[in-house]
């Protein structure tokens, strides 16, 4: 309906100012030069892994914005009416996992910080049976339950907290940059250290091995949501908002942060006399009631932004649409918040970024396939058409029906789309001590790889049906 439009270019823009701002992006470009680039190696392999994933965000989000439909129901074109729900659950578990991952980043924000207000009188040892210390428990219900009183409140909220948020959160990030140069006298050694990829370098040679798996990374750390960009783009005023808005907010801000961690982390090693990529420490280590509380304010916004719009919205629609009468989107995201505290992120999360690469490519494996089949349908079988009446009706009469409710040719796409990356996977999670090396380069680019043979073979296993199906389907 058009009274539901109510996403501007700059709704968009702060929704993806929102979502970049957050811890895990500021660790990224660190763990880039810890791999061995200079800086500037660094925010450009993250640019271009965030202009790389633009394209299916753009493209995704075109039949949102013209047909106003969630990502369920969009993938209900390729996968059945019943389908769907294979592609849309697979989202919305990655989803619930770092709902609770990111809560538990939020949650120890607060501790830490008050803690440091408390002269550390906080501190206690963990308690065996819960894997985690009272305070830093009751830290995370008071960020879980900020979360919740958000999705009660809706969509609309949503859009309130990530707008009125974007100008605090570059507002904040700008004050910690001109806090770290201040006090160094400059960003420090990090913004000038060479490559070790150079000649004579301790890694001469070895850029590309390095550059590949980090750019898949970087794509896989948006590759969730560029399968549920729909559910925000079907807001937007015009193609054109959603088009400029994603364009905007997306690489150039994520690039623009990731500088602002890298920075700042050189700085903190002549201020402080070692290296802090921990935001949260760092923030921990500055003194005053006034600075504290400020940073108590910023990390509670960086998280909560990405939190919310990222991994509450996909998993609520997939509810609603694997059972329309038992869940809203309201009961969907509580659901969400609720699965993410009974997951225990403080026993799955980890500090290395051995997880923090495993868990971004792996998910890309697995996410990039789904990406390629509903791009390939919508954009090259159907020509931007929808039946949309066919795809609320349940049952033989739609024309998304296929056999049962599900189409076999993007269930087969998409296990082929995966299956080549299995062997990279096992390894990388040390299932498996060595594979053979072409197996590892599938791997370090397993979205691109996933996602190429899932839409060639959905291309060719829709046409082997003949023509005519696909233009019947595709018209309405």
């Amino acid at each position: 309906m058009p009274e539901g439009r109510i996403f501007s270019i700059w709704d968009l823009t702060s929704l993806w100012i929102g979502l970049v701002v957050a811890v895990p992006t500021y660790y990224l470009a660190g763990s880039l030069v810890e791999m061995g680039m200079s800086w500037w190696q660094g925010v450009v392999t993250v640019f271009c892994g965030n202009l790389l994933v633009l394209l299916p965000m753009i493209l995704n989000g075109h039949p949102g914005t013209k047909y106003g439909i969630p990502f369920p129901v969009l993938s209900r074109a390729s996968f059945g009416i019943l389908g769907t729900n294979i592609p849309s659950l697979l989202r919305a578990l990655v989803a619930c996992g770092w709902f609770g991952i990111q809560s538990w980043v939020g949650g120890q924000a607060i501790y830490t910080l008050a803690n440091a207000c408390l002269g550390g009188k906080l501190a206690q040892p963990p308690t065996p049976w819960l894997g985690t210390s009272v305070p830093e428990l009751a830290s995370f219900f008071v960020f879980w339950s900020l979360q919740v009183a958000i999705i009660w409140n809706g969509i609309e909220s949503i859009r309130d907290l990530e707008k009125y948020s974007a100008p605090v959160l570059i507002l904040m990030c700008a004050a910690l940059l001109a806090w770290a140069y201040t006090q160094a006298g400059g960003f420090g050694s990090m913004l000038s250290t060479p490559s070790q990829f150079v000649p004579g370098g301790p890694k001469e040679g070895q850029f590309w091995s390095a550059f590949f798996p980090s750019l898949t990374a970087n794509v896989g750390f948006w590759a969730t949501l560029s399968l549920n960009i729909p559910d925000f783009t079907r807001y937007a005023h015009s193609q054109r908002d959603q088009l400029t808005g994603q364009a905007i907010g997306l690489p150039l801000f994520m690039a623009a942060f990731t500088f602002v961690g890298l920075a700042v982390t050189s700085a903190t090693v002549v201020i402080f006399g070692e290296a802090i990529s921990d935001p949260i420490a760092l923030l921990g280590r500055i003194e005053g009631v006034l600075p504290i509380a400020l940073s108590l304010l910023g990390l509670t916004l960086a998280t909560l932004t990405t939190n919310i719009a990222a991994n509450v919205v996909a998993p609520a629609n997939a509810l609603v649409n694997l059972d329309p009468t038992r869940f809203s989107f309201r009961a969907g995201g509580l659901l969400t918040a609720v699965l993410g505290f009974v997951l225990a992120p403080w026993r799955l999360i980890s500090s290395t970024q051995g997880f923090i690469f495993t868990w971004l490519i792996g998910y890309s494996a697995l996410l990039g396939p789904v990406g390629g089949i509903v791009i390939t349908d919508y954009f090259i079988l159907r020509r931007r058409k929808l039946n949309v009446d066919a795809l609320y009706t349940y049952g033989p009469d739609s024309e998304y029906w296929y056999r049962g409710g599900y189409n076999t040719a993007a269930l087969t796409a998409l296990a082929v789309g995966v299956l080549p990356n299995v062997p990279g996977f096992l390894q990388a999670a040390g299932f498996v001590a060595s594979i053979p090396p072409i197996w590892r380069t599938v791997y370090n680019n397993a979205w691109v790889v996933g996602f190429t043979t899932a839409a060639v073979l959905y291309y060719f296993l829709m046409q082997s049906r003949g023509r005519e199906p696909v233009v019947r389907l595709a018209s309405g």
